[in-house]
């Protein structure tokens, strides 16, 4: 879980320095792979995961 800051941090990165047409598409993209991840894990690394998709939802949706 100690990783989650530097995840979020990465993905406002992107946000910031990708055009407003693609940001959307490309965290989509990167969503389809932690749902994946998410899907095949569990305990911390499940957890992790959860709170990558949940701020990449949460950008998708702002």
């Amino acid at each position: 879980m100690n990783g989650v800051p530097l995840a979020e941090r990465a993905v406002n990165e992107y946000w910031d320095v990708t055009l407003p047409g693609a940001r959307k598409s490309g965290l989509r993209l990167l969503q389809d792979d932690v749902l994946t991840q998410l899907n095949a894990v569990i305990g911390d690394q499940r957890r992790f995961a959860e709170a990558v998709n949940a701020h990449i939802e949460q950008k998708i949706n702002s």
